[in-house]
């Protein structure tokens, strides 16, 4: 039996590569659907979610940079390729009968709502979640930026990462098997240390907004509504001065 929410409103960032499955490319239908069960769980704790999800299973536009493409247009189909993903999940969510609204920072209103704050404040308080896509709706920002741009926005008491492992780690516990892994950390730790968890423009974000933020395991039954349980595997990352 799940225990008791100790966070009221909270945004999940999930990275593209996240909806990936074992592909290399795309999204696997099976395993978008095993993110929505899980997230269907904590909505029906009674807990305001809101999701930020990346376009690495599609599109990277930073990468394409690197290759010579214009950083800006490269920038744009990163964020069209979010959209994709945003519209994946909701079709996943309603399956669960979870009330579910795509808000995107590129108007595209053909297939989701444009997005507006005060919108998206009511569409939490009507308990419905949103995903917000489109990232920030400007090139040279990435969707770990415009997650916590958004949890900013919406007055979310914790950001969530949902990554491939079950926290942070000082090397790459998938190549190193003595790679320590971090209980918590402060988001000084991160930007001195440059733990690769979420760019810097995100963790400076998050500490001047004081949001939390929690790295866990997306891929682990129950991991979620572990976290927001306040049990389970994973990072904290705060400013231990405030909280």
């Amino acid at each position: 039996m799940l225990s008791s929410p100790k966070f009221k409103r909270v945004l999940l960032k999930v990275s593209g590569e996240a909806l990936m499955g074992k592909q290399q490319f795309g999204i696997d239908w099976e395993t978008v659907t095993s993110t929505a069960n899980e997230i269907s769980k904590v909505v029906n704790m009674g807990v305001q979610v809101c999701l930020v999800i990346g376009a690495g299973n599609i599109f990277r536009g930073a990468s394409a940079a690197k290759e010579g493409m214009e950083r800006s247009s490269a920038d744009y189909m990163g964020m069209l390729a979010t959209v994709i993903n945003a519209l994946s999940m909701q079709h996943a969510l309603e399956k669960f009968d979870i009330s579910t609204r795509v808000m995107s920072a590129i108007p595209m209103q053909s297939v989701c709502e444009p997005y507006i704050r005060r919108r998206g404040l009511h569409h939490l308080q009507e308990s419905r979640v949103v995903i917000f896509a489109g990232g920030t709706g400007n090139p040279y920002f990435t969707t770990d930026t415009a997650a916590a741009l958004r949890a900013a926005e919406m007055n979310c008491d914790v950001l969530l990462k949902g990554t491939q492992v079950d926290g942070v780690y000082d090397s790459d516990p998938k190549i190193h098997t003595s790679a320590k892994k971090y209980q918590s950390l402060s988001y000084l730790d991160v930007l001195s240390k440059d733990l690769k968890v979420m760019d810097a423009a995100a963790i400076t974000l998050a500490r001047d907004s004081n949001i939390p933020i929690i790295v866990f395991s997306i891929h682990e039954e129950n991991a979620l509504a572990d976290v927001i349980s306040g049990e389970g595997s994973h990072t904290k990352i705060y400013n231990s001065e405030r909280d």
